[in-house]
């Protein structure tokens, strides 16, 4: 059995859970970080020094970065699709893969869904909203522009360049900001959204996250 170490509010836990229910892996997730601490006690901290989630249990293997950890399932139980063997094959998904996860989750996730969900509406920098949502309305066009060509981020068929951008969506069309028009961006949403490992993983509701006057 796998074990995940980190709360299921977590946008870093939700890609990891939500691979893991793709692949049809046996895995048991601890609440972990946020209102439930636990990020700081010597037994985490030597799982992982940084001491943030996820961490991840596979047998005598443990791992910390979500990134990582995605590539570690997909190469150890993906099918070649998710993550090629082929090293040219891969390299494309591989590149939209951190494309997303440099990009838009540190723009969106980062600067606008923070700002006005996490952040009290008297002590939200403006500006910081702002140049979000700037990056977003840059960024999105571009992996509309991408998706219409094949239909995923990373190429014909789901891989991980999708767990790691699609993770994202679901706060991205739930939090109240000005989004660009991005008609293949809605309907690639809304395909992943016929997945029930996608609607089970990274549609949470993150109200628990909400804080007051937000």
């Amino acid at each position: 059995m796998i074990h995940v170490h980190g709360r299921e509010t977590s946008s870093n836990v939700q890609p990891v859970m939500w691979l893991c229910a793709e692949l049809g892996l046996d895995v048991e997730r601890y609440d972990v970080g946020g209102a439930f601490g636990g990020t700081d006690t010597p037994e985490f901290l030597a799982m992982n020094p940084m001491g943030k989630i996820p961490v991840l249990q596979d047998g005598d293997l443990t791992m910390f970065e979500s990134q990582a950890i995605l590539r570690y399932l997909a190469s150890e139980y993906g099918r070649d699709a998710i993550w090629p063997s082929e090293a040219r094959a891969r390299a494309v998904q591989d590149q939209w893969m951190e494309w997303a996860k440099q990009n838009v989750a540190a723009e969106f996730n980062y600067k606008v869904f923070w700002q006005l969900v996490r952040t009290p509406a008297s002590e939200r920098d403006g500006a910081l909203v702002r140049s979000g949502i700037e990056a977003v309305h840059r960024l999105m066009p571009v992996a509309d522009a991408r998706i219409a060509q094949n239909g995923w981020l990373g190429g014909e068929t789901i891989s991980l360049a999708d767990f790691t951008f699609g993770v994202q969506l679901y706060r991205y069309y739930t939090v109240e900001f000005e989004r660009p028009e991005t008609p293949n961006i809605d309907a690639y949403y809304a395909r992943l959204q016929e997945r029930a490992p996608y609607r089970d993983h990274a549609m949470i509701s993150y109200d628990s996250l909400r804080v007051p006057g937000a």
